[in-house]
Order: structure tokens, then sequence, then C-alpha cells
């Protein structure tokens, strides 16, 4: 079972991409709040930030790939609606 992500199991969850997009959100408040902070640790931190903004911006870009193949192929999820898996098994 999935406790994040939609799955048959899991019906309510989120895609992929929603949930990385809210937390690039969520590192991107931090980032503005350290902003001004010059000692060389938020300076660090800051860096570390911005390197993890790529990495989730490129994760969002993969996830939202998947979706649009998935959704091309096979049309748009029906998990909502008890629908079954588009690929792989339930």
């Amino acid at each position: 079972m999935t406790r994040f992500l939609k799955s048959d199991s899991n019906p309510a969850g989120h895609k992929l991409e929603d949930i990385l997009m809210e937390l690039r959100s969520d590192v991107l408040i931090r980032c503005t709040k350290i902003a001004g902070d010059h000692r060389p640790e938020a300076l660090k931190v800051l860096s570390n930030n911005m390197k993890v903004l790529e990495h989730l911006t490129a994760a969002i870009e993969l996830a939202q790939d998947s979706t649009n193949i998935l959704d091309r192929a096979f049309g748009p999820s029906e998990a909502m609606e008890g629908g079954e898996p588009r690929i792989g098994v339930a």
C-alpha cells in the first residue's frame, strides 16, 4: 500500500509530480527566509537547498513526462473511480 501516491489501494492519493511541486514550494519558502543571512552556515545551507531545488525540478519533469506518456497511451487514469491501473498489476 502506498501512503502518499495514488494506487489501487490508495485511490485518494496524489500524483508524484504534485507532491514534488509542493515539496519544492516548501524548500523555496525556506530559501527566502535565509537568503539575507550571510553567515557561512546559512550560505552553505542555501547553496545546498538550491541544488535540491534543481533535483526536485528534474524529478518533477520526469514525473510529468511519465504521466503524459500514460495519458497518451492509455487515456486518463481512472484510479479515483476504482479503475484498473494503466500499467503493472493491481
